[in-house]
């Protein structure tokens, strides 16, 4: 019959002075995966991997998207988690926009756009503020406009597209 030694225990690995340790990553990885387990708390939306959405998407609650999603997303006062599988194809309007996967579009954000590692953003962005982790990509051109101004010019713009359509739809009507 087999017995276990006791008196062998595994060890560790050995830890060079200097030499990076996996630390790093595993604390990034908990910090990723705690953000996302606060944001489940405060009873956010989760699109899942196996899910595809094309057309607009607009909520009143923090979204995390893991699958793919094509069209515009328009959180305004909420976050958008685009999660380390998330493929968004889309222009964003939130609150707060953090990147984890990849997204092709314009950003617009009110509060901050936050690029972490291996994250992907490729697209205009106007956003108060900006974090990029080391080892994210950004492609594109930043307008670092006011909190106040970014609210106002994003709504006047979608106000007067809006405006526009629907005098165009009435004039039509009238002259008929």
């Amino acid at each position: 019959m087999w017995k276990r030694d006791v008196s062998v225990k595994p060890t560790g690995p050995a830890l060079v002075p200097g030499a990076p340790t996996r630390q790093t990553s595993l604390s990034s990885a908990r910090s990723e995966f705690t953000d996302i387990r606060h944001q489940h708390e405060r009873g956010g939306v989760n699109i899942g991997k196996s899910v595809v959405v094309r057309g607009d998407l607009s909520g009143s609650e923090d979204l995390t998207i893991d699958g793919v999603v094509e069209g515009k997303i328009e959180l305004k006062e909420h976050v958008l988690t685009v999660g380390p599988n998330g493929q968004i194809k889309a222009k964003i309007l939130a609150k707060v926009v953090i990147v984890l996967g990849e997204v092709v579009g314009d950003v617009t954000t009110t509060e901050k756009l936050d690029i972490r590692e291996n994250g992907s953003v490729e697209g205009d962005v106007v956003s108060p503020r900006m974090a990029m982790a080391e080892g994210s990509h950004f492609r594109g051109s930043v307008d670092m406009k006011r909190r106040s101004s970014t609210v106002s010019s994003s709504l006047e713009q979608s106000q007067t597209s809006q405006s526009t359509l629907g005098s165009g739809l009435r004039n039509q009507t009238v002259n008929r």
